[in-house]
């Protein structure tokens, strides 16, 4: 939808380290990176080394741009650009700060600011995964076609974001979350505790039995690929037990909003690893007290990046049906489906057409 548009926008990528400032004309970068540290833990300091960094990519530009739109993490009142509440990353926020209106004062330029999560599915909606699918859709000769999707970013934490209608659904209160959704097998504690890279390192040091270990991900997934010396058993259920918690929060997401899955994030590397199990879950099934199976997301559910899975979901269960008392015939398709695949921009791009596509959106939407 904003491939081809000429509009520029600033975007941001705000991490507690450092700020790393870009710009962007249809969905892709039109400028090399500007890094400044973040300086998160003095107030004055950040805000003074945000608009420097801004004012300096805009400097760069030969066209002025249209607005600023930026991911930053944490708790805020996005839709009013104000900052507050537990950062951990930037502790001089918590207090609340209207950066929104600050930057719009400072630069003169619209300011947009949203969850990463958010932005990330929103990139993977309209620049993305979707447009994607839907060309491959069409290219194989299929009518279907999607307009929901459900982006998930596995690094840190365990980031989520909807798209409905190729509306970003922020909620009434810009809360839209799963991190919080209860763990699978451990009662009482919430699924992020399965689902990032925390608890990656802690399953590979219960089952190796080494506390002490100063392995990362990376390191863990080249243990379980033999790449590494270490506990290749441990390793690979590591991955494997953030599968399935991953995957039973995702099969109630997507039995809701019935729509592609997209996944991102730094993890992803290991998804050879985490998709057996994610998969199995997804496609799991319960019993009713009856004794009838049910499946646990009621669409049949494709892995999208392997192409005879891709096949058999362009194909579907297409018949065609007489209308009673006519010669007429319609098409059906009997098979619900849904799919599942990684991003192909990485979520770090992803993010940044989101913030890219936000903009524009809102400016044609208040023009």
């Amino acid at each position: 939808m904003y491939n081809n548009d000429n509009r520029i926008v600033i975007t941001l990528d705000a991490g507690g380290t450092n700020l790393v400032f870009g710009a962007m004309r249809g969905c892709e970068y039109i400028t090399e990176p500007i890094t400044y540290p973040s300086n998160a833990h003095d107030l004055d300091l950040c805000l003074d080394t945000m608009v420097r960094g801004f004012r300096e990519v805009i400097d760069s530009l030969d066209e002025k741009p249209v607005a600023i739109s930026f991911a930053f993490p944490g708790p805020a009142d996005y839709p009013n650009g104000i900052i507050g509440g537990y950062l951990p990353n930037f502790p001089s926020f918590r207090e609340g700060v209207a950066l929104g209106p600050f930057l719009q004062n400072e630069l003169g330029l619209p300011v947009f600011i949203n969850n990463d999560g958010d932005l990330f599915a929103y990139g993977e909606a309209l620049c993305g995964a979707l447009p994607d699918v839907n060309k491959r859709l069409a290219d194989a000769g299929s009518p279907k076609r999607y307009r929901n999707l459900l982006g998930y970013t596995f690094g840190t934490g365990f980031g989520v974001g909807i798209v409905v209608n190729g509306q970003l659904n922020r909620g009434d209160n810009s809360c839209v979350e799963t991190f919080c959704l209860p763990h699978k097998t451990k009662s009482g504690i919430i699924a992020e505790e399965g689902v990032a890279v925390r608890a990656i390192k802690r399953v590979y040091a219960e089952a190796s039995a080494d506390y002490n270990h100063n392995y990362e991900p990376k390191e863990i997934c080249e243990i379980a690929d033999g790449a590494r010396p270490g506990n290749v058993n441990a390793a690979k259920k590591a991955f494997a037990e953030f599968g399935e918690i991953a995957g039973d929060s995702m099969a109630i997401a997507a039995q809701l909003i019935d729509g592609i899955i997209v996944i991102g994030g730094g993890i992803t590397a290991a998804r050879h690893l985490i998709l057996p199990s994610l998969m199995t879950e997804l496609r799991s099934s319960f019993v009713t007290i009856g004794g009838d199976r049910v499946r646990r997301v009621q669409m049949e559910v494709f892995n999208l990046d392997d192409p005879d899975e891709f096949a058999d979901f362009a194909k579907g269960d297409r018949k065609r049906l007489k209308v009673r008392g006519t010669d007429m015939t319609v098409e059906y398709d009997s098979m619900k489906r849904i799919g599942i695949m990684f991003s192909k921009l990485g979520a770090s791009k992803a993010i940044s057409a989101g913030a890219y596509a936000f903009a524009l959106a809102k400016l044609d939407e208040n023009s």
